[in-house]
């Protein structure tokens, strides 16, 4: 199978429910990722892909697990009990598994398939009405939740036929590996039941899991032209720290700031934002601060556009897919070079431009050297102009 054989969904055996809900999100083209993994995995292979986030990964995979399941529907005879999941899927953070979830229900809507979506900080009794619905096809979760509802012998893992683990890279950053081991051994070895591992990058540890949980996995690397998308414009202005409220005002006060995401480092950094922010405009926050159910329902009004700025930190960030931000602001540079990747990949999404910008002050300047060797580029320092007053 040649990579060029397949431009367009409607190329690759899709179920007729699958390609009815293609339709209805108007995908058509496949993205690099999908056109080359899709027709390993649409096979019942093993594969991990690499590939930076907006690429497309999350639908390759949801199409790989709804087909999977769809071809093969339960018999007459066999009987499929409450709380035994089809597929599993991993994902490190809360807003990342909602995110998968939204896009599942999606692309389940023609089909009869029954997703959940079991997160921490949302309620015990709640999610447990969940299980008792129906049986469930598809669970999509973070680690420490799932081995809850594992110990709480609510949730039964051995008739797993697709597993799925995203950003597995984040995954061994925040420390989840000692669990998603714990789930793993709960479900069919590897050679009965089919694996996909997707990660942004690739590093010993990473493919170290691969290999001891794929079966002869397919390897598909999606090489970005460079490591931040070329539709980005990245500005880096140097200023005091006591100069940088000032600044973020004056840049807001540009029509042109449509939708806008501020990043800082420190949850306190957040809060001091937002309260700075909220008395002249219309914004909301994301940290791990901020209780799951008040999360969910601030990014929902950032998605809807009830308010056009969301301040962040790195992790509550990470799961934040929203098409139509312009602009994403820095207010400190990350201390992680793959985070300022990651944060200002939130703009320039679905074929659009956006513009990037970075406040660099006396405490920031320690992160610059190592964020222009990991990302092969010489910054563009310049000096913030303000506005006369």
């Amino acid at each position: 199978m040649t990579d060029s054989n397949f431009t367009k969904f409607t190329d690759l055996p899709l179920s007729d429910a699958t390609l009815k809900a293609i339709k209805s999100l108007k995908f058509d083209r496949l993205t690099p990722i999908q056109s080359q993994i899709l027709p390993h995995t649409l096979a019942h292979q093993d594969a991990i892909g690499q590939a930076q986030t907006g690429t497309g990964k999350t639908a390759a995979f949801l199409i790989t697990v709804i087909e999977s399941l769809l071809k093969r529907p339960f018999t007459q005879d066999e009987q499929q009990f409450l709380g035994e999941p089809r597929a599993l899927i991993l994902a490190p953070t809360r807003e990342l598994a909602q995110q998968i979830f939204a896009d599942c229900r999606e692309l389940t809507r023609f089909a009869n398939l029954y997703s959940l979506c079991i997160t921490g900080g949302a309620d015990f009794d709640k999610q447990s009405k969940q299980f008792e619905r129906r049986p469930l096809d598809i669970l999509i979760g973070t680690p420490g939740r799932i081995i809850d509802w594992v110990n709480k012998g609510v949730l039964f893992l051995d008739r797993v036929e697709v597993f799925v683990l995203d950003e597995a890279d984040r995954m061994l950053d925040m420390g989840f590996i000692p669990d998603i081991k714990r789930i793993v051994n709960k479900m069919p070895s590897n050679t009965h039941r089919q694996s996909l591992l997707f990660s942004a990058t690739f590093n010993t540890d990473v493919m170290n899991l691969a290999y001891r949980w794929l079966h002869q996995p397919t390897f598909v690397e999606i090489t970005p032209e460079s490591k931040t998308n070329k539709d980005i414009t990245q500005l880096f202005y140097l200023l005091t720290e006591k100069e940088k409220m000032t600044a973020l005002r004056q840049i807001l006060s540009d029509n042109a700031v449509k939708k806008c995401i501020i990043f800082a480092n420190r949850k306190d950094q957040v809060k001091r934002l937002y309260d700075n922010l909220r008395r002249h405009h219309e914004v909301t926050m994301l940290s791990g601060d901020v209780a799951q159910q008040k999360r969910e329902r601030y990014l929902q009004r950032f998605k809807d556009g009830e308010v056009s700025i969301l301040v962040a930190t790195d992790v509550a960030g990470r799961g934040i897919h929203v098409d139509d931000v312009t602009h994403v602001i820095n207010f400190t540079l990350p201390d992680m070079p793959d985070d300022y990747v990651h944060r200002i990949g939130r703009t320039g999404r679905a074929g659009q431009t956006g513009i990037s910008i970075s406040f660099v002050s006396e405490n920031d300047a320690f992160n610059v050297p190592a964020l222009e060797r990991h990302l092969e580029l010489k910054f563009k320092l310049e000096p913030f102009e303000f506005m006369q007053e």
